[in-house]
This record gives structure tokens, sequence and C-alpha cells, in this order.
């Protein structure tokens, strides 16, 4: 499968592409949730499990299940360091070996690495930080997210759009103030369901009876069955209380053509940020904008952050270079990403300590 490259669009037939773009979120939450979305789709349930099973091979699906909310389940960060060139590889792993880190890309800039680590609790997560700098010997920059103006990563990708959010309606946008010690406050049963889906749903025609399985056996230590009904029920609960932001195929924006992602970032007066976070967050080709805090003692002075994916890196710069003369005309720097070091769902290892 080659990615950037429209090879990808030559293996899915029209029943594949109404599944790919019409099913990154809305799966349905019941036992035998393929009935429904082969009735969508106009095939039987096996054959709707059976293709996505397929673009999941195929590196089209990059994950199936939930999308997990970080910041209000535990407490998350955006963080980086600058690693010399000819330490970068030993960098990169000592970082990718924490299960605490599910994304880390390679950046075109100083700040070379760029990783997420996402804990349980904010006291485990600068734990994981400490460690890093111990074991790297580099300082690290740490970013949590303080508001979240627009972050939507479900865009339609069977197209000849150049940006992700080209094809979508109007979007919700505002200003959502994040906490970085938020820690959900949940029954078992809904944290141990958690942990079950973290790492997605089972590719099974009966998914959530899977889980429920899977949480009995756990619990017992043998063999066994939890009633399906209380986790459908506790899924719809985490749905509700946003700790998971959305149920379906996760697509691999990569492989389907959107590799020329670019992260700026902007020096904004402080009060003008959410005025122009809103503003910005509601064009159709930015994909993610959100508020971080500057770091002025380590060199950072931006504090508004801008992700655009589009399919060619001389059309993200032309609406990078709009952005900056018609939405944000203030300092900013462009950060490519040039490699992809590690990307997984977050891990909640410690969420049912003391059950």
């Amino acid at each position: 499968m080659s990615q950037g490259t429209g090879e990808w669009r030559t293996r899915v037939d029209e029943v594949d592409a109404q599944l790919i773009d019409g099913f990154q979120s809305g799966f349905p939450v019941r036992e035998r949730p393929f009935e429904t979305v082969g009735e969508t789709l106009g095939v039987s349930a096996d054959e709707a499990l059976d293709r996505v099973r397929h673009l999941y091979d195929a590196g089209i699906f990059r994950r199936f299940g939930a999308v997990l909310n970080p910041p209000v389940i535990g407490s998350s960060t955006l963080a980086a360091v600058r690693a010399p060139e000819e330490r970068f590889d030993e960098v990169a792993e000592i970082i990718n070996g924490y299960q605490q880190v599910n994304h880390n890309y390679a950046r075109d800039h100083e700040w070379n690495a760029w990783f997420v680590v996402t804990a349980a609790s904010r006291e485990r997560r600068d734990g994981i930080i400490a460690d890093i700098e111990a074991r790297t010997g580099l300082d690290v920059l740490v970013l949590p997210m303080l508001t979240d103006y627009y972050i939507d990563l479900e865009f339609p990708v069977v197209n000849g759009d150049r940006f992700a959010r080209e094809s979508l309606q109007e979007t919700d946008v505002d200003a959502t103030t994040i906490s970085e010690s938020a820690v959900a406050d949940l029954p078992a049963l809904d944290r141990r369901v958690l942990l079950e889906i973290q790492d997605g749903f089972p590719l099974s025609a009966t998914p959530y009876r899977d889980i429920a399985a899977a949480i009995a056996a756990e619990a017992n230590g043998t063999t066994g069955s939890t009633d399906v009904a209380a986790v459908l029920d506790s899924v719809e609960r985490l749905r509700a209380g946003g700790c998971i932001k959305r149920i379906g195929c996760v697509v691999n924006h990569l492989v389907t053509g959107f590799d020329a992602n670019c992260m700026v970032v902007w020096d904004v007066p402080d009060d003008e940020l959410d005025e122009r976070g809103v503003a910005a967050g509601q064009l159709p080709y930015v994909t993610l904008c959100y508020h971080r805090p500057r770091r002025p003692e380590q060199g950072w002075h931006y504090n508004l952050f801008t992700m655009i994916h589009g399919r060619e890196q001389a059309a993200v710069d032309g609406k990078v270079d709009e952005l900056a003369a018609e939405y944000l005309p203030f300092d900013h720097e462009r950060l490519y990403s040039t490699a992809t070091l590690k990307q997984t769902g977050a891990q909640y290892e410690n969420l049912v300590a003391g059950d």
C-alpha cells in the first residue's frame, strides 16, 4: 500500500467508499451492530464485517472502535525534545518505549521530536516526563492543551479534496477550557470497559458481547460472560460524558493521501486568543485548533496551534499564507511532520487501581 498516492483508491469499490466516509463515527451501540451497518450499506451483516476487516488489513483503517478523549479521562500533554541528529533514533526509541506515549512524530524544526504523554493522573504524567528527561539528558518542552477550539480528525477521504475538511458541512467551534488534572469519576464497570476498549473493539459480529466476556474473564479469572446490556449502557454513558469522542473506523490519513501535514504555531496576543482561535477553527482547511502555553524560559513563545492536513505541500503552504494574511497576522512557524515514529491509542494502565 503506497502512502501519499491514489493507489489505495483503486482497491475500494463504492460500498467500501460509503463505509470509509460514513462510519468514522456513529457506529451502532447494539449487540449485533453490523446488522445496522449492513442495512445502511445495502449488504449483509457478514459482508459489512468482512469489508471492515479488509480495509483494516489493507491499512486504510488504522483502528476500529472507540476514540477516547484523554483530557476528560486523565491527564495528557503534547511534549517535544531537541534530539541531536546523531542521537535521534536512540532518543525516539526511549520515548516510544513508554506505554503512556501514544503519538510521536518527527518534525522539521529545532524541536524535532513531538510526542503525546497520556496517563491516569497528572502526577503520573509528569513523572514519565521527568523520567524521559533523566534517561535522554534532554529538556522536555511540556505543552498541555489549555483551550480546545476545534479538534476532530474525522473527515471524508474518498474524494479529490485538497484539504481534510473541504467537503464537510459547517461544524461547531467554540472555546472549551481543558483541565490538566481532570480525572473522570467513573463507576468500576465504566473504568473496566475503558481499559478493555482502549486498543480498539474486537473485529467480530458481536464486539460488545466479546468485551463483556473479556471483562468477566479478567474479573473472575475464568471464562464467563458479563451482561452485554450493562456494557452497552456503559458505552453510552462514556460517550454521553465525553470520555468517548466517537465510535467508528479511524482512517489512516497518510495512506489515503493526506500526508502533507503541517502544525503551525502562532504568537497571538493573549487578549485576542479566543476570538482568533474560534475564527481559525471555523475554516474548512483547519483540522485542529487549540491553545497551549508559552514557555519563554525554553525559548517557546507560541500559544496557538493549528493543523492542516492536505494532499500537497504547496497547497498547504498556500493556506498557511492565507491564514497569516487574513486571520492570524502574527509571527508563526511551520512544523511539517517528516516521519511517524509511533501512533497508538491512549493507554490507561492505572485507571482501575484501587478497585
